[in-house]
């Protein structure tokens, strides 16, 4: 959906192509006033929509299928997609190959529970709904850190319907598979995008985000309105047109080194040279490909880490989220504190910085190998 004002949202309609209002209502509100990001209101009207489908072909009315999860979770595992979106003629079950994973089942778990408490609040749905979808749960069952320093008990709701998630390993990009995909680079543009994302720690979607503007290189900027020192970039959440977003709702200063400064001042004379003067605001735009000067998308980030990880030969695809992992790393392997790789990842919550520390191994040995021997602590030896 397209508003006047040229933000967009996604939506839900029926097969005579009419909003479903309270859908509708719900996404909007999860873009507008929770702001949530263009391609999460568009992965939870794809759940919700795949709800609604099951309720039609079922013949149940949404409001009151929820007393039926178990089913829809059933249907949603081993029921596949047509390319028009329909179901397939043939519905399977347990022993088949499943159509939808662990992961992917969750998701629109989670969308159509929060379809339905909008439902409620707004008296679309009976209140009766709540207790079908959810259960009351105390503090109890949190880690210690968890339960609050007043350690009273405290209550909460718990997703009812929910499927066990395989334990997946959470992995960092190495420096060598960094320097090797930087080496296979084939111009300035594309190394820089390697170092925003694996010195610099930005996601994909603030590193498509960022303008020029942005981007304050000079030892001073006063001069440039700017009071902080040192090279450094300003990660801002904006509507952008290339539907570039950042996931921090705060904007934060980003400190930067010579290395990125240098990569940056060859990519801007490489733009220069093909687009001279013009070209949008944003950072990072078609050089190579039309239209030239457009603004490069999210997607296309990590469609180029793709290709550099099959040039580099790499025994494994490095994701963009893997360098920011591997940035993460690397501060905290350097002796940088919880606090700063916080500040660096952009990160509000104390916690939000642990998953992405994932030390190197070499660290871990030598951590090891620090540790005296309970003979040297009691001062013997062999004889």
């Amino acid at each position: 959906m397209d508003l006047p004002s040229g933000v967009r949202y996604w939506t839900v309609v029926d097969d005579d192509f009419e909003l479903v209002w309270v859908a509708d209502q719900w996404l909007r509100f999860l873009r507008f006033g929770r702001s949530r990001a263009e391609l999460t209101t568009k992965a939870y009207a794809e759940s919700v929509a795949l709800y609604l489908l099951w309720c039609r072909i079922t013949g149940r009315q949404w409001p009151q299928a929820a007393r039926d999860m178990g089913l829809f979770m059933v249907w949603l595992k081993y029921t596949p997609s047509t390319p028009d979106g329909e179901p397939a003629s043939v519905v399977l079950g347990p022993g088949a190959e499943p159509a939808r994973r662990e992961r992917r089942i969750n998701g629109v778990l989670t969308a159509v529970r929060g379809l339905l408490s909008y439902a409620v609040s707004v008296g679309e749905a009976p209140r009766s709904v709540l207790g079908q979808i959810y259960e009351l749960a105390d503090s109890r069952d949190l880690p210690l850190e968890a339960q609050g320093e007043d350690s009273g008990l405290s209550y909460r709701l718990r997703a009812v319907h929910r499927v066990q998630e395989p334990e997946v390993e959470v992995d960092r990009a190495t420096d060598e598979e960094l320097v090797a995909m930087f080496l296979e680079c084939r111009n300035a543009r594309d190394r820089l995008i390697v170092l925003l994302l694996g010195r610099v720690g930005l996601r994909r979607g603030q590193t498509a985000g960022l303008h020029r503007s942005d981007c304050h290189l000079l030892p001073d900027s006063r001069a440039l309105g700017c009071d902080y020192e040192g090279a450094h970039l300003h990660v801002r959440r904006r509507d952008n047109s290339n539907r570039a977003w950042s996931k921090s709702k705060q904007s934060w200063t980003q400190p930067v080194d010579f290395l990125v400064v240098q990569a940056f001042d060859q990519y801007i004379d490489e733009r220069h040279e093909i687009l001279g003067a013009g070209g949008s605001d944003f950072l990072l735009v078609n050089l190579f490909r039309e239209p030239l000067g457009a603004p490069m998308s999210p997607d296309a980030l990590g469609e180029l880490f793709e290709r550099l990880s099959q040039r580099a030969k790499l025994p494994r695809n490095v994701g963009p989220h893997m360098a920011r992992r591997a940035f993460g790393s690397n501060v905290a392997d350097a002796g940088g504190s919880l606090d700063e790789v916080q500040a660096l990842l952009g990160q509000t919550h104390p916690e939000s910085p642990r998953p992405y520390l994932i030390p190197d191994r070499t660290r871990l040995r030598e951590a090891i190998e620090r540790v005296p021997s309970p003979r040297a602590l009691h001062g013997t030896g062999e004889k």
